[in-house]
């Protein structure tokens, strides 16, 4: 059944390889049923994604992933059905977006510091008229022959300590939370397995979290282990927290793990989807 929902995926409106209408036909062709468009600070892939979703038979969740510091660290918060045309939502998102290409040219100047020289532009040339994000820095630098691969990258180049790392201020947990509630959504953490917390803080943060409003965490998402899987969960319930799942799927070479392959979220969890009028297709 878990495979049949997947509710965390990009395309090329943030750092997808397939534009909105080619990655609802892939997630088709893998079976699943409910899909979540969540790019990156930006609902501009939404309107044409649910139309090829009706096309295809597949119940289309609105959503979104915002990018957000706590505590000098970068999380990203998953906003599932967001109303795309909240007025507060989609102004605060394109703040955003305009900070993330004042983040892309530092970010080309770290790397001009050691030599790697045009990144900006060749950075420019995957994101086309999207948003620039690290991932289309990766895919230059790989291109460029300065890593073999995407994933290892970013531990050469874009992580902290590092000659393209940006220490970069992003939304506030509260306004993220805050701006995904007021527009009708449901506020979950994206991956909480990436970002290496340990327990003091990840308790901290799914406290603060829930005191927000925030509804969910992401047990069953693309880069989480299977032991994560468990651990998640017991957090989940601890904080009485629903648990919700994704790919994370970028596209080909990009990805953790292919749409169609999630696991079933492990027992005793409470799925966000639970009560939604868009998991009554998996029934019918």
């Amino acid at each position: 059944m878990a495979a049949l929902i997947d509710l965390h995926c990009h395309s090329t409106i943030s750092d997808g390889l397939l534009a909105p209408e080619a990655l609802v036909a892939h997630a088709a062709s893998r079976g699943v049923r409910v899909l979540g468009l969540t790019d990156h600070d930006d609902l501009g892939g939404l309107a044409i994604a649910k139309e090829a979703a009706k096309r295809h038979g597949i119940a289309f969740v609105n959503g979104v992933e915002i990018s957000v510091t706590w505590k000098r660290r970068t999380l990203h918060i998953v906003g599932l059905k967001v109303d795309a045309e909240n007025a507060a939502l989609k102004s605060a998102l394109a703040g955003v977006r305009s900070a993330r290409d004042a983040r892309a040219r530092e970010i080309a100047a770290g790397l001009e510091k050691v030599g790697i020289m045009g990144a900006y532009e060749g950075a420019q040339s995957f994101s086309k008229q999207s948003i620039m994000t690290r991932s289309h820095f990766a895919q230059f630098l790989v291109q460029a022959g300065h890593a073999k691969n995407v994933k290892t990258v970013f531990k050469k180049y874009l992580v902290k300590g590092k000659p393209g790392f940006v220490d970069h201020q992003w939304m506030s947990l509260e306004e993220a939370v805050t701006l995904i509630k007021g527009s009708g959504g449901v506020a979950v953490i994206a991956h909480p397995g990436r970002y290496d917390l340990g327990f003091v803080n990840m308790h901290l943060l799914m406290h603060e979290f829930r005191g927000y409003g925030g509804e969910a965490i992401e047990v069953v998402t693309g880069s989480h282990t299977p032991p994560q899987y468990d651990q998640f969960a017991t957090i989940a319930h601890r904080f009485s927290l629903k648990a919700s799942q994704g790919s994370d799927y970028h596209g080909p070479g990009l990805s953790y793990m292919e749409m169609g392959y999630l696991p079933d979220l492990p027992k005793g969890c409470v799925p966000v989807w639970q009560d939604w009028e868009e998991a009554q297709l998996l029934h019918a």
